[in-house]
Formats: structure tokens, C-alpha cells, sequence
């Protein structure tokens, strides 16, 4: 019996020990497994890590072209603005060319060989004549007008008075004559007119 008892003993060790060896293999079998999964997370970090690093290359290029292509646009525009002040008077010098055409034409005729000089004096009275108009006709184009003044009540915002003179027809505190002519550019004066007021009746 009490070999028996023993034998039992030792039949219960043996399973005890066969249940510790299979726990033993069971958490190598799971630490492997771990160590595969880790490799496998590690590989797909690695493959994330490589696209957005290319991903940060390729934007990093698309700035700096980016960047380049506004320095061009801005130094081109730089250039273009420089030249357009440079320049901006031209289209204005080029409506006054045909106004020096016409002065040069009434000075030749104004002095015609063989003419008297009464024929002279009324070519050139008419070559002058047809200038102004075409210098008035230009400062027109360019919203150049002159201030009405004769005639007019005295207004000291536009006009300047030089002198005053009695006036049999004009009254007291209005333009008597005009010694030059005052100009408004759009609706800013931009020379006034120096006129004789009328002090009224002597």
C-alpha cells in the first residue's frame, strides 16, 4: 500500500512537471510570436517614415519653385513699373507734337517770298490761330479746362486779383478783364487766373 501511496506521488509529479514544461513552451511560442509582430510594426513605421519623408521633400520642392517663380514675377513687375513712370509722359508729349507741326508751318508762312506783308501777317494770324485750336482741342483730352472769369463775381479760391478798376458796365467785386488765363486739370485747379476786378462806377 505504501508503494501504491508512492507511486501516485510520483505519477502527480510527473503531470505537474508536464504542465510546467507546456506553460514553458506555451510563453516561448507567444514571446516568438511578440518578436514576429514587433518586426512586422517595425517595418510598417519604417515604410510611413519613408513616404512623409518624401512627401516633405516634394512640398519642400513645390515651395521653393513656388518662391522662385514670385521672385521672378516680382522683379519683372518692378521693371515694368520703373519703365511705365519713365515713360508715362509720352502719350502726352505725342498729342503736342502736331501743335509744334502747326507753329512751324504758320512761321513759314509768315514769311512768303514775293507776298506783301499784309498777306504775311494773315497767314500767320491763321497758321497761330489753327495752332491754339489744336493745343486747346489737346489739353481737352487730358481734362485740362479753363476757369471762366470774365464777367464773372470775383472768387479768390480760383482767381487772383492784380489790380482794381473802375467800370462804367462791370460791377463792383466781378472780373473786368483777364491777364491770364486760370486752368482747372479734372476738378483740381490747377492754375489760377490773374484778373483786374471791377471796383464798380467811377
Amino acid at each position: 500500500m505504501s508503494n501504491t501511496k508512492n507511486n501516485n506521488n510520483h505519477t502527480e509529479e510527473a503531470s505537474d512537471a508536464d504542465i510546467r514544461v507546456e506553460t514553458t513552451e506555451e510563453l516561448t511560442g507567444a514571446a516568438d510570436k511578440n518578436t514576429d509582430e514587433s518586426s512586422v510594426g517595425d517595418g510598417g513605421l519604417e515604410l510611413q517614415l519613408k513616404e512623409a519623408l518624401d512627401e516633405a521633400a516634394d512640398l519642400k520642392d513645390k515651395m521653393l519653385r513656388l518662391a522662385a517663380d514670385y521672385e521672378n514675377y516680382k522683379k519683372r513687375s518692378d521693371r515694368e513699373r520703373a519703365t511705365a513712370m519713365k515713360y508715362a509722359g509720352e502719350h502726352i508729349f505725342r498729342e503736342f507734337l502736331p501743335v509744334v507741326d502747326n507753329l512751324e508751318r504758320a512761321v513759314s508762312q509768315g514769311v512768303v517770298e514775293g507776298a506783301t506783308a499784309e498777306q504775311n501777317l494773315a497767314g500767320l494770324l491763321e497758321g497761330v490761330e489753327l495752332t491754339l485750336k489744336s493745343l486747346t482741342a489737346s489739353l481737352e483730352k487730358f481734362e485740362v479746362t479753363p476757369v471762366t472769369s470774365v464777367g464773372e463775381p470775383f472768387d479768390p479760391n480760383k482767381q487772383e486779383a492784380l489790380t482794381m478798376e473802375s467800370s462804367e458796365t462791370v460791377p463792383a467785386d466781378h472780373v473786368l478783364t483777364e491777364f491770364e488765363k486760370g486752368y482747372f486739370y479734372k476738378d483740381r485747379l490747377l492754375r489760377a487766373a490773374k484778373v483786374i476786378v471791377s471796383s464798380g462806377k467811377p
